[in-house]
C-alpha cells in the first residue's frame, strides 16, 4: 500500500500537465527514482514510493506519487532487484492499470528483495540484460553494466531521445568495465548518481546499528562521472535512509578538479530538469515564474 504525502496534484498538476514541446523533462522522485515525460511518452525509472523498513531503514522523505492517481505511464525501468527499485506497490499501478511494459533484468524477477506478488502479468513482463536495446515511444533504451556489488544482476540505462541522452546507474559504483565505453558510445547530457557514505542500518532486534556502506562516497561519484565524461551531474539516494549521512554540496568541491561534470545540479524531491539545458526548477516553476 502507498500513501503519498503530497495527495495527487504533484503527478496530476506537475508531470502530467507539463508541456515538454520538442523536449524532455524530467523529475526527481527521490531515492533513486525519476521519470521522463516527452509529448508523447512517459517513462518512469526505479520509482519507490515505499516507507522503508521502520524501525531498522527509515524513510527520511516525502512520498510524491500514489502511483494510482497516474494516468500516463508507457514504460518502467528497473536497475536491479533491490526493494527500492524493484517495489511491486510502487510499479504495479503503473504497469497493470496503465497497460505499460516493465523491463528488469531476470535476477530481479526471479529474486526480488520483496515477499508478494510481484504485480506484473506476462504480457507485460520484459526481461532485459547489458548490451540490449529497445524502444519506449520515442526514447530508445540501451542496457549497459553496472558495478554494484550488492545487487545480483545489475544494469545501467541510457536513455535516447532526439533533445538529449539521460543516464541511470541505478546504485553502481565506478564500473571501469562499462562506465568509459558508455562515454565513447554516447554523448551523455545528464546523469544520475547514486551518492552516499558509510553509515548505519539499525538492527531492531539486537538493538544496536551495524555499520554499512550506502553507495558511492564523494570521490567515487566523480569517479564515475569522469568515466562517463557526464557534463550534467545529478546525485541521487543520498536523502532517502536515516544513516547515510551524505551532502551532496561536497562534491563541488571534489569536481572542481576534474573535467567532469562540467555542471553539478542537486535536486530535491520535486525538482525538474531538461534534457538540452542546464538548470533545475523548484516545483510549480515549469511556466517561469
Amino acid at each position: 500500500m502507498v500513501h503519498s504525502t503530497w495527495g495527487d496534484w504533484f503527478v496530476r498538476e506537475e508531470i502530467e500537465a507539463a508541456d515538454p514541446g520538442d523536449g524532455v523533462i524530467g523529475w526527481y522522485l527521490g531515492c533513486n527514482g525519476f521519470v521522463l515525460r516527452s509529448a508523447s511518452t512517459t517513462l518512469y525509472v526505479d520509482p519507490y514510493f515505499g516507507d522503508g523498513d521502520p524501525p531498522n531503514i527509515v524513510r527520511m522523505i516525502p512520498v510524491p506519487i500514489d502511483p494510482a492517481d497516474a494516468a500516463d505511464c508507457d514504460g518502467v525501468l528497473v536497475t536491479h532487484e533491490h526493494i527500492d527499485h524493484m517495489h511491486p506497490p510502487s510499479y504495479g499501478p503503473l504497469v497493470e492499470d496503465l497497460d505499460a511494459d516493465l523491463y528488469a533484468p531476470e535476477a530481479a524477477y526471479e529474486s526480488p528483495d520483496y515477499e508478494g506478488d510481484l504485480e506484473v502479468s506476462d504480457n507485460r513482463k520484459n526481461v532485459i540484460a547489458a548490451g540490449g536495446e529497445f524502444e519506449v515511444g520515442d526514447f530508445t533504451v540501451h542496457v549497459r553494466g553496472a558495478n554494484d556489488p550488492d545487487a545480483i544482476e545489475p544494469v545501467s540505462y541510457v536513455i535516447e531521445h532526439d533533445s538529449g541522452t539521460f543516464f541511470h546507474a541505478g546504485d553502481s559504483r565506478p564500473a571501469p568495465e562499462a562506465f568509459p565505453g558508455v562515454a565513447d558510445e554516447f554523448d551523455v547530457d545528464v546523469g544520475a548518481l547514486a551518492f552516499g557514505s558509510v553509515g548505519e542500518i539499525y538492527e531492531y532486534d539486537l538493538g544496536r546499528g551495524e555499520r554499512t556502506r550506502w553507495y558511492m562516497d564523494e570521490n567515487q561519484v566523480i569517479e564515475a562521472a569522469n568515466q562517463l565524461e557526464l557534463d550534467r551531474l545529478l546525485p541521487s539516494h543520498h536523502d532517502m535512509w536515516q544513516g547515510v549521512g551524505a551532502d551532496p554540496k561536497v562534491l563541488h568541491e571534489h569536481a572542481a578538479s576534474f573535467r567532469h561534470p562540467r555542471v553539478l545540479e542537486m535536486p530535491h524531491v520535486g525538482c525538474s530538469f531538461r534534457l538540452d539545458e542546464p538548470g533545475l526548477r523548484r516545483m510549480r516553476a515549469l511556466d517561469g515564474r
